[in-house]
């Protein structure tokens, strides 16, 4: 066991002491939470406008603070992005992320010298409170990669601004720069496939023990991997490679594939870090759901996601959340984002500790018809179907139909890339269909009364999805498929995609 592995794991136990504070104390850390970042930001110019000198309690705090999406709190951050101090937080941020929003285009979310620590300490505790819990440290001796945005950052007023992953690759702890991967060089090419490639013969050699990514851009990697090794899989490449880092998606349906890739069932650890900020993380390998970081700047509110697009949704802090139940996430944070809807739905598995699972996208649904089927329903209908036949599933996507050819019923209509094809595609989306109709009561109500016919299968062509998100210029990075849609842009760009049948 090398230096690096005995001093990690001194280390981890003491982080692993401070994991269990917040375990034992989380809705008090949160009252603590609240009145800090309340007195903190009194005298900004959002805390003027909503009365924060008049907050004493989260009563208060609903009273004068709206929910707000981004682009409702955008007339703020315009202000912080065009260089003004003590808006949202008191000074100008130190950095901006950039990211993608679906209604308003290129989104800028703040980061504040109080909040980038807190990015830092939770992706650094990952890896400690895995290590604290398995006894497993051997990885930090070799070479690790993270496959991420470019670190080059440009400027707005003043304001280094970057995408997230770029941001964070500038404050790697010096004891694992020696480790890193890929080179600054090679992280800084813009064009993804270029990249890859690049990664590809940077990598293939070295002593990798740690891979961390978004599944699927993973998964391209290890595909090209694969392809100039001659067919190898990745535990013949890098022998010694034991731990696989995630966050962004679901990685259930991408996890059989991934693992005949890798050649053998690794030990994974979900993350669930957001410009806003990093949320929470798996801190078992035993038990479900990730840890909520309570102590990290951010204040929680909960909405109910049967509620949400009411005019005056019931909010509720962490102290009164239900297991069980989906909600919008809302986040008050130390960056200067107040009643701010992150867009993400969670579900609380545990309440000592506080473990939520990551439900969906508060706007990813299907509800052309009134049946609100939301992420989890549909991932779970499919991959427990694509389990039990041994089909294997590498990306999919769903959009209803609402103008069938004459004489047909609506319907929703899945397309799906297939590892291996199901023998009989029909009989597949009958099963999944039954299966969603059981999840939920309303798509069961609206096929079982012939409002709508069963859903139907696209098979499309091995690599449509990665064709189509470089068609629209979103291959790699932080970029996702969206898995649900109430329109049909995505269905519809997909349909010269589509297998014969």
């Amino acid at each position: 066991m090398g230096l690096k592995s005995i001093l990690s794991k001194v280390f981890a136990a003491w982080v692993n002491k401070d994991l269990n504070r917040i375990r034992k104390n989380a809705v008090v850390i949160q009252q603590q939470t609240f009145e800090q970042l309340i007195n903190k930001a009194q005298a900004t110019t959002f805390g003027k406008d909503h009365h924060f000198d008049q907050i004493k309690t989260y009563d208060d705090f609903k009273k004068y603070v709206p929910l707000r999406d981004y682009e409702e709190l955008s007339p703020y951050i315009k202000r912080v992005v065009d260089g003004e101090a003590d808006v949202l937080w008191p000074g100008k941020p130190t950095y901006l992320t950039k990211t993608s929003g679906t209604t308003s285009g290129i989104k800028y979310i703040p980061i504040s010298k109080e909040s980038m620590p807190e990015h830092i300490k939770a992706a650094r505790n990952v890896l400690l409170n895995y290590i604290h819990e398995t006894g497993k440290a051997d990885f930090v001796n070799g070479k690790m990669i993270f496959l991420q945005g470019s670190p080059v950052l440009t400027e707005k007023a003043g304001i280094s601004t970057g995408r997230l992953s770029g941001i964070v690759a500038h404050h790697v702890p010096a004891y694992l720069q020696k480790n890193r991967l890929p080179s600054y060089e090679v992280n800084c090419i813009e064009d993804w496939e270029e990249k890859v490639d690049a990664i590809v013969q940077e990598t293939i050699t070295e002593d990798l023990r740690l891979i961390s990514g978004i599944p699927p851009w993973c998964q391209m990697y290890f595909d090209r991997l694969s392809a100039v090794s001659g067919g190898k899989k990745i535990k013949e490449i890098f022998p010694n490679f034991k731990l696989f880092v995630y966050g962004g998606v679901n990685f259930e349906p991408y996890k059989a594939r991934m693992q005949e890739s890798i050649g053998f069932a690794i030990d994974t650890i979900e993350t669930y870090p957001a410009s806003e900020g990093f949320i929470a993380f798996q801190d078992s390998q035993k038990e479900k759901g990730l840890l909520l970081l309570v102590d990290s700047g951010i204040f929680y509110e909960f909405v109910p996601t049967d509620e949400y697009f009411n005019d005056n949704p019931t909010r509720v802090s962490l102290q009164d959340v239900e297991l069980d139940k989906n909600y919008a996430l809302i986040l008050n944070t130390n960056a200067g984002l107040w009643g701010y809807s992150i867009g993400d739905t969670v579900k609380f598995v545990s309440k000592y500790p506080y473990k939520i699972v990551v439900t969906g996208r508060i706007k990813h649904y299907i509800s052309a018809f009134g049946e609100h089927v939301i992420g989890e329903e549909v991932e779970q209908a499919l991959m427990s179907v694509a389990n039990e036949e041994g089909v294997e599933i590498i990306e999919f996507t769903v959009a209803p139909q609402v103008n069938p050819p004459t004489g047909q019923l609506p319907y929703h209509e899945w397309f799906i890339e297939f590892g291996t094809t199901p023998k009989d595609v029909k009989a597949f989306a009958l099963k999944v269909d039954k299966t969603l109709q059981t999840k939920n009561i309303y798509y069961f109500d609206l096929i079982d009364g012939n409002i709508l016919q069963p859903l139907i299968v696209q098979s499309v062509k091995r690599d449509a999805f990665i064709n189509y998100m470089r068609s629209q210029g979103k291959l790699g990075g932080q970029n996702k498929v969206p898995r649900l849609a109430n329109d049909r842009k995505i269905a519809d760009g997909l349909k010269e995609y589509i297998s014969p049948s």
